[in-house]
């Protein structure tokens, strides 16, 4: 936490206030969550069967590979905390891995001619989980936008003790201010 979100803490602390956040209470919000951190999860394990089964195969994608994995598993967890700023990074991040996917996934198919190496698992499988990657980054890509549509960084300032006074209205003495 840093200085002025501490010194707004103090001072909703001084007002007697706390903070809701009144769309991530919503059961649409709760589950498109829980979709794009799947879909996030996901993403990495087929990555993850890309990456070993074809570590031999691979060349110079093994870094794009391990990178692409490690930051799909930094906005999930940044996800999982309601963070709706990394809801377009997985939605960019989504399409150009489509793209790698679908340009990749036919090549693996196409390695059965003489001076490939062959993989510790079956290229057609290879090819298969690559190919998989395409539907999995479109539904992360339409999840990541609906969830950034649902508005998840809405704050509603509210009195601790329930009333329904506005904190505001009050002068620096607690005093209610004389109304007209």
């Amino acid at each position: 936490m840093g200085a002025a979100e501490r010194a707004a803490e103090a001072d909703r602390e001084r007002r007697g206030v706390v903070i809701e956040h009144p769309n991530r209470g919503k059961t649409s919000s709760k589950t498109t969550k829980a979709i794009v951190i799947l879909l996030l999860l996901v993403s990495v394990g087929l990555m993850l069967i890309v990456c070993i089964g074809g570590w031999t195969a691979l060349e110079g994608a093994k870094a794009i590979l391990i990178a692409y994995m490690a930051i799909y598993l930094i906005l999930a967890f940044y996800c999982a905390r309601w963070n709706r700023g990394v809801l377009p990074l997985a939605a960019a991040f989504g399409i150009i891995l489509l793209i790698f996917a679908a340009i990749a996934g036919p090549e693996w198919f196409a390695r059965d001619k003489t001076g490939f190496s062959n993989p510790p698992l079956d290229e057609g499988i290879l090819g298969l989980v690559t190919l998989l990657l395409i539907p999995v980054q479109l539904l992360l890509i339409a999840f990541a936008m609906r969830g950034f549509q649902q508005e998840w960084n809405v704050e509603v300032e509210k009195p601790k003790d329930g009333s329904r006074r506005n904190p505001d209205d009050e002068d620096d003495y607690g005093a209610e201010p004389a109304r007209a």
